[in-house]
């Protein structure tokens, strides 16, 4: 018995790769730098108070979360769509 191919179903999209290592840097800065910015425009008066090592920890311990689970799983699937096209 064989599987017949049905004229009118849809072909999958074609696969796209992990991204290279200049595409993930570019998509990594993409969410940090403003992830950043944000945090030290909402935060930056409290977290002037801090020590330099504290302050870096505190907005790297607020930030990566967001960045991580938050910004990067969007900006891998907008990298599939544009290179879907």
């Amino acid at each position: 018995m064989t599987t017949a191919t049905r004229p009118d179903s849809i072909s999958p999209a074609p696969k796209v790769g992990p991204p290279t290592k200049h595409q993930l840097a570019v998509m990594i800065w993409i969410a940090v730098f403003p992830t950043l910015t944000a945090l030290n425009l909402l935060f930056g008066e409290w977290l002037g108070e801090l020590g330099t090592v504290l302050r870096t920890f505190v907005l790297a311990t607020v930030a990566v979360p967001i960045v991580i689970y938050g910004l990067m799983p969007q900006l891998h699937r907008l990298r599939v769509r544009l290179l879907s096209r």
